[in-house]
């Protein structure tokens, strides 16, 4: 199976490498386009203003390409020009951090996967509950394994997989759970520090309240240590609204 493999921990990221091991031993052709440098949270950004340039990296049984743009970019670039054969498969990760609820916006991670939907291939975003992994050769060889089974034959067009895997070793996991994503949403703080001039700056973090979660949603169920599986699909209308302002506004509803 030819896979176009990417994610946005950036080229050099444990996560990427670890994957693309567990791909190769199972036999699967794999293009790595992936960014140059970090770019977690840059969501679906693209770049337009500026060229992208591409570096080749061969090392340690890794060969791969790295884009200077964002991960939408790398998935666009590969699959219109980069490609000589067109991908079987989109595969995106293993990120640094879980992917579950609100993130599925912020990731460029899931991003990447939903620009490899968008453009017609089937997707899968893989992520893995520890924002430092050292070792996710486990993980690697599980999405192999769950690439072969061939999953996306029981989903629609234009829709991504999103695989989590829990903060533990793979051999202590539970059991894979199907769940949509949790509706809590962070409630976020900055940091306020000062630079050795003594000017202020601001670092964000924050936290999804766990009593606000739902127990049978992603982040709930990746807590309680199972492998996560959340299929997206990116259909942002509000049906209901719609039909309550055609009845205050008199227009009718079109689609």
């Amino acid at each position: 199976m030819r896979i176009l493999l990417t994610n946005d921990d950036g080229i050099h990221a444990v996560g990427i490498r670890d994957l693309y091991k567990g791909l190769v031993a199972a036999g699967h052709e794999v293009l790595v386009a992936a960014p140059l440098s970090e770019q977690s949270a840059v969501g679906h950004a693209i770049t337009i203003a500026l060229p992208l340039r591409v570096k080749e990296f061969q090392e340690n049984g890794f060969k791969g390409l790295g884009v200077s743009g964002t991960p939408a970019d790398c998935v666009k670039l590969a699959l219109t020009t980069l490609c000589e054969t067109p991908p079987d498969v989109v595969v995106s990760g293993i990120n640094a951090g879980a992917n579950v609820g609100v993130d599925i916006l912020y990731s460029g991670t899931v991003s990447a996967a939903t620009e490899g939907a968008l453009m017609g291939y089937p997707a899968v975003a893989v992520s893995a509950d520890d924002y430092a992994p050292t070792d996710l050769t486990e993980q690697g060889r599980y999405v192999a394994d769950f690439i072969a089974s061939r999953p996306w034959e029981a989903v629609p067009p234009r829709c991504v997989l999103n695989l989590n895997f829990p903060a533990v070793p793979l051999s202590q996991a539970k059991d894979l759970r199907l769940c949509p994503p949790t509706s809590a949403v962070y409630e976020d703080w900055y940091v306020t520090r000062q630079d050795p001039r003594g000017r202020n700056y601001y670092w964000l973090t924050g936290v999804i309240p766990h009593e606000a979660l739902s127990p049978e949603t992603d982040r709930a169920m990746l807590t309680a240590g199972h492998v996560t599986l959340t299929p997206l699909r990116f259909d942002f209308s509000d049906r209901e609204t719609m039909e309550r302002l055609s009845a205050r506004l008199g227009a009718p509803v079109m689609g």
